[in-house]
């Protein structure tokens, strides 16, 4: 179901565009969460322990803007990951200010467990496109994202 918003053809098509966006992304979500959850992590751990598996040490912030969070919710995500045990954080030595965050071995041996299942749901849930659905969907997506990236922030409405 699209809209019930009865403005100009623009904006009812932005707006049903949007919602099917958004189901859609929340839909697979969801069903990609199953991969991860049954480990106990949330999406943003998921997240942050991806990262330091594929791209290795990164400082909070990389962290943060890689999967979307902001600085506040990192730091609490990542303390929830060093309680447990799955990463460390190390001040860095050209920069005493700088502080990486690490996979732990337990950490490097749970995300090497859980990735390929999660891979694997992605890979599932993604073929009920074709290839050219795929690719196309794809170079939608990225022209969007950088296509709001420049759009000036919008303003709150007046109360």
């Amino acid at each position: 179901m699209g809209t019930h918003y009865r403005g100009t053809d623009s904006e009812v098509r932005a707006l049903d565009t949007f919602i099917k966006l958004s189901r859609a992304a929340d839909s697979l979500g969801v069903h990609l969460q199953q991969s991860y959850s049954d480990m106990g992590l949330t999406t943003s751990q998921f997240g942050t322990l991806e990262t330091l598996f594929h791209l290795g040490p990164l400082c909070q912030s990389e962290i943060g803007k890689k999967i979307l969070r902001s600085s506040g919710n990192i730091t609490l995500v990542i303390d929830n990951l060093e309680k447990r045990g799955l990463v460390r954080r190390e001040r860095e030595e050209g920069d005493r200010r700088r502080v990486s965050v690490h996979l732990t071995d337990d950490g490097r041996a749970l995300i090497s467990r859980v990735f390929p299942e999660h891979a694997a749901s992605i890979t599932t849930a993604m073929n009920v496109l074709t290839p050219e659905e795929q690719e196309s969907l794809s170079r939608l997506c990225k022209k969007l994202g950088l296509g709001v990236s420049v759009l000036p922030v919008a303003k709150k409405p007046a109360v």
